[in-house]
């Protein structure tokens, strides 16, 4: 096999929120070629590597990434054309250095981060080999179909209405295997829709495919959730069908309080609000319970409930492999949320997840907001065997995309194991 890189390209495409980001092809000197859409965030930690946007105000608000192409297209184009890789580590360790600086904002992380997956996708189909298993032969982990977990209900910046808290997903751990999660978890978000419509709310959708209703308390959510995976049929809890929740709350955290449905609570009272919620609802994973600059109560957070619930961070960890270090010696969670454009690279995911699972800790593949039809992340959770993947709702393209992906692979290699890891 020819690691030779022949062309690097790119073009300006939309995501799904209707914004522009990139679409990177790599075509390698046996012809093997191979796409990334890359995807962005809404609510982002401010750690994460930096998306390069256009800024004229004149052209998609400012948010056009002409420049980022260009990038690819010329400087980044140039470093790789013509050079033979060894994996894409190597090729990730060149752009790196090519962008010079800590977090990617030279160049953007939107660049890097295309170029990157389209490259481990290449090398991948030049081995004939599926992305996940060379994802697999490469960490030297065994491949495991992960738990959908569902965001059936959206809030905060994923949607228009009074809901602080961000997402309310379904995790369907009880199911024998993946096409059943996605069956439960096509189900329940059909209940849920007849319920809210029967009670009178809007079945609208937010950014990740779950309804957005108006509703302001997370409690009463639950409540119809619950409701929900019942009315389906199936138990609420882990031996049937749980919740998980991603509060994002950096977003309502400000001069040292959390602003939840019109309270303004300390970070003890948030953590005595979470653990109130676990004690009376099926919920068994938390993310970004506190902010991300609230170390200390990230702290409390995991002595108080960290043998309880998989607490996870995301704003605070950033897919980050040195926090996650600093985080896990802290004792500030015990689970990373993954997200690939988050750190720009694919090789640096990797290294972050490696660092967890030698760590105990677990990882949490995810996508973001600004989705495109990619399926990378169906391939990353799927190779490393991590366990778990979010992906949005079971409805709308780029989010369905990830569990078809999931369900071709479950067809294809029927021997392969389900559930968390």
């Amino acid at each position: 096999m020819d690691r030779t890189v022949r062309s690097v390209e790119a073009l300006e495409i939309l995501d799904s929120r209707s914004m522009p980001t990139l679409a990177v092809t790599v075509t390698l000197a046996d012809g093997t070629k191979a796409r990334a859409g890359v995807p962005s965030g809404a609510s982002t930690g401010s750690r994460e590597a930096v998306e390069l946007r256009d800024g004229d105000p004149e052209r998609y608000a400012g948010k056009g990434v002409l420049r980022a192409v260009a990038n690819v297209n010329t400087e980044i184009a140039a470093a790789l054309v013509g050079h033979r890789f060894e994996d894409v580590g190597e090729v990730d360790r060149r752009l790196i250095a090519l962008d010079g600086t800590p977090n990617k904002a030279r160049l953007g992380a939107n660049a890097v981060v295309g170029v990157s997956i389209a490259v481990a996708r290449a090398f991948a189909a030049a081995r004939d080999m599926e992305l996940w298993q060379a994802i697999a032969a490469s960490e030297g982990t065994t491949p495991r179909l992960p738990v959908p977990h569902f965001n059936v209900l959206n809030g905060g910046k994923h949607a228009p209405n009074d809901l602080d808290f961000q997402e309310f997903m379904i995790a369907p751990i009880g199911a024998p295997n993946f096409p059943e999660a996605v069956r439960a978890g096509s189900t329940v978000y059909g209940a849920l829709r007849k319920t809210l419509a029967e009670r009178g709310y809007a079945t609208g959708l937010g950014d990740e495919g779950g309804f957005a209703p108006a509703l302001r308390r997370p409690e009463d959510v639950l409540s119809l959730v619950v409701h929900a995976i019942e009315a389906a049929g199936y138990t609420a809890g882990r031996d049937g069908v749980a919740i998980a929740l991603d509060p994002a709350s950096s977003e309502f955290y400000r001069d040292g309080l959390y602003h939840v449905d019109a309270e303004a609570l300390t970070s003890d009272d948030m953590i005595d609000r979470y653990a109130a919620m676990a004690e009376n609802y099926p919920i068994w994973l938390l993310e970004d319970g506190l902010a991300e600059s609230d170390w200390d109560g990230w702290e409390r957070l995991t002595a108080r409930l960290g043998d309880r619930l998989r607490l996870v961070g995301d704003d605070i960890l950033c897919t980050n492999p040195a926090i996650i270090t600093e985080a896990i010696a802290r004792r500030a969670g015990n689970a990373a949320l993954i997200k690939v454009n988050q750190i720009g690279t694919v090789s640096e995911t990797l290294e972050a997840m490696r660092i967890c699972r030698q760590a105990g800790w677990a990882q949490f593949v995810s996508h973001r907001s600004g989705e495109t039809e990619d399926s990378f992340i169906a391939d990353l959770a799927l190779g490393t065997g991590c366990g778990q993947l979010k992906t949005g709702a079971p409805a709308r393209g780029e989010r369905v995309a990830k569990y078809n992906r999931l369900l071709e692979a479950a067809a294809s290699f029927p021997d392969l194991p389900y559930g968390l890891n």
